[in-house]
């Protein structure tokens, strides 16, 4: 039998990421997450910051056999996500933060799946936010729906712990920009998708769970500063201004409402 030349014959390498500091009650179920995976090539690296909890502790407890460890101080979590992905040997890098978890064993495989089609530069899922102490109820869903460029101007992105991409990508438009404090993910997913060239691909399904309580929106002053760094990234990659801010804000609404 002849095999398609649009599909892989050899396993896809990924490379996921984790970036980590002070969270040894929840680092170990990230790390299993990725250790369930069906997908039979996958490298896992932990970037600690130097953790002063018992994080490495935990992360000792949680080793599988495709986990690297990097330990050492950091300038932040997209410093250290950087880190990651210059380490990174695989043709595809994901992120799995250390408060979140890959939401069933065959997240990955079907990724490598919607990869197997080489004209594939990105795919992405929808998101679950869960409370922080029962990681069974559902607080927001994040449905992505399906990719168009025109949807940046209105705010529209995909969820950034969803997202896995072909290092080819992050070598030809480049990785986070660490000036931003909080946005630098979206910054960079608007330099990766407003680039005019980038083919994504949208699996209709959860595939990654996050507990509340994020970077982004711990604080009020927190929320300020996103929405501040939200309006530069627009203005810096000529995606729109406060319109586009305005609807992404508006646009999480519905991910309140029951499914």
């Amino acid at each position: 039998m002849t095999l398609s030349p649009t599909y892989e014959v050899r396993p896809l390498r990924f490379s996921i990421i984790t970036a980590v500091y002070n969270r040894e009650h929840t680092i170990g179920q990230a790390i299993d997450s990725v250790a369930r995976q069906t997908h039979p090539d996958v490298e896992h690296l932990i970037i600690d910051g130097a953790s002063r909890d018992g994080t490495l502790a935990a992360v000792e407890r949680h080793r599988h056999p495709g986990m690297i460890l990097h330990s050492g101080p950091d300038k932040g979590i997209y410093d250290a996500l950087n880190k990651g992905m210059a380490l990174a040997s695989g043709a595809v890098i994901g992120l799995v933060h250390s408060d979140d978890y890959l939401a069933h064993q065959d997240v990955l495989a079907r990724v490598a799946h919607a990869f197997a089609d080489p004209a594939v530069d990105a795919v992405y899922g929808d998101l679950d936010y869960v409370a922080a102490d029962d990681t069974a109820r559902i607080i927001r869903h994040w449905k992505s729906g399906p990719w168009s460029r025109g949807k940046l101007g209105w705010g529209w992105m995909p969820p950034h712990p969803a997202l896995f991409l072909r290092r080819s990508v992050i070598e030809r438009h480049g990785d986070y920009d660490t000036s931003y404090r909080i946005a630098a993910d979206y910054d960079a997913i608007l330099r990766w998708f407003g680039s005019g060239v980038i083919q994504p691909h949208y699996i209709a399904e959860v595939l990654v769970k996050m507990r509340v309580g994020g970077e982004s929106n711990r604080s009020l002053s927190r929320v300020l500063r996103k929405s501040r760094e939200d309006y530069r990234a627009l203005r810096r990659n000529g995606v729109g201004g406060a319109g586009a801010l305005m609807w992404k804000n508006l646009s999480k609404l519905p991910q309140f409402l029951r499914r």
